[in-house]
């Protein structure tokens, strides 16, 4: 059994996640911004908490994850607004993870996506561009941490049913359904050989828990 906090609790996949948690043993804490939506996630089979990280600083945000084994980030700002994509994507993303690192909590978890780098090619005049470079600047300030951290990167998200299987090995973005990201979060937590390594990840034939070991 773990203690695990989801940043972005009331998102897609942070739902589909949650109870694959619970069900399992582990004691899951979901952070949402609007206490509205704490039903949803105790039904999820998580314990709301209510904080709005775009605005909290890493002092508040240590005692936020203080007592847990392991983060989750899943949030994001949704796109539109430039400022509040670097806001939420980039630095409360970054706060978290130094919170994680002064609150003696180890493990995080970021959920990026299939392309991010610093070399990501996108043009700065596509509408996707903040969105690459914050995603790209908080997954190397992870990389660059002590934390034992893992990087998933799905490709193209859909509402699909699970197929239970990805494919760690392709070179570009196809798709892969939010419940299957869900299934590969908890596949991380509970596999060590997965610590500091970045596991980008479409659709795939091999069972996840399988796919995301590493291999010796």
């Amino acid at each position: 059994m773990a203690s695990i906090i989801i940043f972005g609790g009331h998102g897609k996949i942070a739902l589909l996640t949650e109870p694959l948690l619970a069900e399992r043993g582990d004691a899951v804490t979901a952070v949402i911004r609007n206490p509205e939506q704490a039903e949803d996630v105790r039904a999820a089979g998580a314990e709301p908490r209510v904080a709005d990280v775009e605005h909290l600083d890493v002092d508040a945000l240590v005692d936020v994850v203080r007592g847990h084994d392991a983060v989750v980030w899943s949030a994001g700002a949704g796109g539109g607004d430039a400022a509040r994509t670097m806001a939420v994507d980039r630095d409360a993303a970054i706060r978290t993870m130094d919170a994680a690192a002064r609150a003696g909590v180890p493990r995080y978890v970021m959920v990026s996506y299939f392309g991010a780098s610093r070399d990501h090619g996108v043009d700065p005049e596509n509408a996707f561009y903040t969105y690459a470079e914050a995603k790209s600047q908080a997954d190397e300030h992870l990389r660059e941490s002590e934390l034992d951290w893992t990087v998933l990167g799905p490709s193209g998200l859909t509402l699909d049913p699970p197929a239970g299987a990805i494919d760690v090995d392709a070179e570009n973005g196809e798709t892969v359904a939010r419940a299957d990201v869900a299934a590969t979060i908890a596949a991380v937590l509970a596999d060590d050989t997965t610590i500091r390594r970045t596991i980008r990840f479409n659709t795939g034939t091999t069972p996840i828990a399988e796919a995301v070991r590493a291999r010796s």
